[in-house]
């Protein structure tokens, strides 16, 4: 009867997770992320570059370097896109039914595990999918299925049953259900790359502690790479290279015996946070959490809001003049206003980063940008999705223009947040480095519309938040690639690197657009 239970559980979970829109864009966006770390050798670039020599697009080459970087990827995304079940489950109603059942806390909160890893590992499936298309019409050798298995499991396993792991632990934890839980497993992803710069040659001699607890497996995938290829000099992720160089064959066994055995050691210590979570599982029950608990989150944005609360009445002169201006013009207003009105934040973010941006000299521009950048995404981020956290959506729906007309001043108010955050240093910009400042605009406008899709199909703020993240990650670190340059901190974005992101965001307003004509709230 446990194992029937249990199966049950697991069925329902990861029916209800793939059944879901947001699954469909996230596996999309997945895909179209694949096919973005692959570039053509022809452009210049590479997947993996040794002592400034290409390495051949081999299967071991390909599977190697795409599991690293989904590594970095699904160890950061993959929290947020499985965290927030139980929250709903309580905002919906069916907490108290559960909590009524005869289902002890551990088959329960194991069943939710196993649909979170079965949810991620679809999410992986496609990501390899993409890439074995990809490998057909740019790699350079078969396709050795099995080594893409072996390589993908090695790599990412013990982070997924990591990323699930906390999950579940923090959902289960009333403290640590908000945005707090949020945060503390951003710094922990963040520790996790961190183990890359502990660890060396661990996997030599002696195994280094800290591999153990690599469970994103980037650490010991490069300490693995330092010692077959015998140098610390080579990168992997989309990199320059040296034509004249002779490309270099990476060999087909890449994981030892030694090595499997680590990542199962790994694997086995990722399931360890599911045994607090057992124990610190509210089970629903109204003296431990409350239903508001769920809807208002307690964080340190949530505590800095409140102790700011007097910069909410610089929303007052916004809603006076979103009374004054006509039409859409005064609608747009008003949904900047509520952002100010409910996010104290935002309007100290108003008054001192454009301040900043006046005063500071133009070589600190690059790093304010990616601040205010990061503090804009934070804030927009649930825009295009608060109406239907706070039911809402009928009602803002109702009004003259309906929901298609709410999308569109959805999108124009998040653009002209940002544009207000950033558009100082675009001006200063425009007299000295224009090609910089128009990247600038057409990352605002791109990635409001992706805001704005994603929040919609999506109706949560973490799949925009969780994939925006880390792309800024990659951006701030890939500072040679005009195609990641998307709001031109790095200085390297130019006319083709801006015309994509104008095509991305022209698809995603036209895509909302044409889905919220459709939508009935």
């Amino acid at each position: 009867m446990t194992g029937a239970l249990l199966a049950t559980l697991v069925l329902n979970e990861a029916r209800l997770r793939l059944r879901r829109l947001s699954s469909v864009v996230t596996v999309l966006a997945v895909i179209a992320l694949a096919w973005s770390m692959i570039p053509d050798p022809r452009s210049g670039l590479t997947l993996i570059a040794i002592k400034e020599a290409r390495v051949l697009y081999t299967s071991s080459a390909l599977a190697y370097g795409s599991a690293m970087l989904a590594s970095l990827l699904f160890g950061l995304a993959g929290f947020y896109l499985v965290r927030g079940r139980i929250a709903e489950d309580m905002r919906s109603g069916c907490g108290g039914v559960i909590a009524a059942t005869q289902v002890g806390n551990g088959i329960f909160l194991l069943g939710r595990w196993l649909g979170g890893v079965v949810y991620l590992l679809a999410l992986i499936a496609a990501f390899l999918g993409a890439m074995l298309v990809c490998h057909l019409l740019r790699g350079e050798g078969p396709v050795e299925l099995l080594i893409y298995l072996q390589t993908y499991a090695a790599v990412l396993l013990p982070m997924v049953f990591f990323s699930v792991s906390c999950a579940i632990l923090f959902d289960s934890y009333s403290i640590l259900m908000g945005k707090l839980g949020d945060l503390i497993f951003f710094f922990i992803w963040v520790a996790q790359i961190a183990l890359m710069e502990k660890v060396g040659n661990g996997i030599q001699g002696e195994i280094n502690p800290f591999m153990y607890i690599d469970f994103m497996g980037s650490a010991t995938s490069i300490a693995n790479l330092k010692v077959l290829m015998g140098t610390t000099h080579f990168s992997v992720g989309v990199a320059s290279f040296n034509a004249k160089l002779s490309p270099i064959l990476l060999p087909d066994s890449l994981w030892t015996g030694k090595l499997m055995a680590l990542r199962c050691a790994s694997a086995v210590l990722a399931v360890l946070p599911l045994l607090p979570a057992t124990m610190l599982f509210h089970r629903f029950s109204p003296d431990r959490i409350k239903v508001a608990q769920t809807r208002k989150r307690r964080s340190p944005i949530n505590m800095l809001n409140h102790l700011l609360r007097p910069f909410a009445r610089l929303s007052q002169p916004l809603f006076r003049l979103a009374q004054t201006l006509p039409g859409l013009a005064g609608q747009i207003c008003a949904d900047m206003a509520l952002t100010v009105a409910t996010n104290p934040l935002t309007g100290v973010a108003l008054l001192v980063l454009p301040m900043l941006g006046i005063f500071l000299r133009i070589t600190a521009l690059p790093g304010l940008l990616t601040i205010s950048i990061a503090i804009w995404a934070i804030l927009i981020c649930d825009m295009s999705c608060r109406d239907h956290q706070t039911s809402t959506g009928e009602i803002t729906g109702a009004v003259t223009g309906g929901i298609s007309q709410r999308y569109i001043r959805q999108f124009a108010a998040t653009a002209l947040l940002g544009l207000l955050l950033t558009g100082v240093i675009a001006a200063r910009w425009s007299m000295h480095e224009p090609v910089r400042a128009m990247a600038l605009l057409s990352g605002i406008f791109s990635m409001s519309a992706v805001a704005c899709l994603l929040g919609r199909l999506s109706k949560t703020p973490r799949t925009f938040l969780s994939l925006f993240l880390f792309t800024l990650y990659v951006a701030v670190n890939a500072v040679k690639v005009p195609m990641i340059d998307i709001f031109g901190f790095n200085g390297v974005a130019n006319t083709q690197s801006m015309s994509w992101q104008i095509m991305l965001g022209l698809s995603a307003l036209t895509t909302g657009y044409i889905y919220n004509r459709r939508a009935v709230a």
